[in-house]
């Protein structure tokens, strides 16, 4: 039977529901240097996400977070699609068991697919760790290198780096690659760490597809 897609972002037992752990100051509290940075947050669905929040105490942190992000997943100048760069995301958080970003960023995958029989897919082949049921060429070489750097980091080699030039990467492609899984290492543990959950939350950055 087929895996079913995440819909929102699952919580131990143990865990009260809730935003988080750590205390996140309200929008409507921010003052300073906090609500600009909220306004610079804000999502296109007008909010801003928790994962944002989570640095309300620190808002410096979090400029610093934003910035990152967006040039690793948002960028114009990227040149992998953007749908690919949000499966690469969805499967480095597979491996580090971060339910937030899954959540987040298999449903950007999976609207930007916009194939709901190519998403179950490739949700199967990612959760089975079996990329090589849904991917090919390089696509599957920048997915054993995302789950390797993210899963084994101390034991990558120049034989990984040789795997993805023999694939037909080129060294901007890799970069992104790379970038995005490093992005997503940090921000799984910023989430994991102190608790973050979608509680409250628009998930996802696009919108789902209009019917057709």
């Amino acid at each position: 039977m087929n895996n079913p897609l995440p819909t929102v972002a699952a919580q131990s037992q143990d865990t009260p529901p809730g935003p988080a752990w750590i205390r996140m100051i309200p929008l409507e509290e921010a003052t300073g240097k906090l609500k600009e940075m909220y306004q610079l947050a804000l999502t296109p669905s007008g909010t801003v996400d928790n994962v944002m929040r989570a640095h309300s105490l620190r808002p410096h942190s979090m400029q610093g977070h934003l910035v990152l992000y967006r040039s690793v997943l948002h960028n114009p100048d990227n040149t992998l699609p953007f749908w690919f760069l949000e499966v690469v995301a969805s499967y480095v958080s597979m491996t580090n068991r971060c339910a937030y970003s899954l959540t987040h960023h298999f449903a950007n995958a999976r609207r930007l697919m916009n194939d709901p029989a190519r998403a179950q897919l490739v949700w199967d082949a990612l959760q089975g760790a079996q990329p090589e049921l849904a991917f090919a060429g390089k696509e599957l070489a920048f997915l054993n290198y995302a789950r390797k750097l993210t899963a084994q980091v101390g034991d990558m080699n120049k034989a990984d780096w040789d795997a993805l030039r023999a694939a037909g990467c080129e060294d901007g492609e890799i970069l992104e690659v790379n970038q995005v899984c490093a992005y997503f290492n940090y921000s799984n543990r910023l989430l994991n760490g102190l608790g973050v959950t979608t509680v409250g939350d628009v998930v996802g950055y696009y919108k789902e597809p209009e019917a057709t």
